[in-house]
């Protein structure tokens, strides 16, 4: 009894030559955006950071 259906592998495609070099694409604007949001985010919290550990060195000082 023959099977009803056949299933074909399927090679890839034979890449011939160098691959060609991969466009970098252009960031969106909501990316720079949210970039810009979170550096700004950061430098406060390392701010914050250094009052708290000159606080605590100059009671320390006391």
């Amino acid at each position: 009894m023959m099977p009803v259906f056949t299933f074909e592998k399927i090679l890839p495609p034979v890449r011939r030559g160098p691959i060609p070099p991969i466009e970098q694409k252009q960031r969106g604007v909501i990316v720079q955006i949210l970039d810009r949001l979170v550096e700004a985010r950061i430098r406060r919290t390392q701010r914050k950071e250094k009052r708290v550990i000159a606080r605590d060195e100059f009671k320390a000082l006391e």
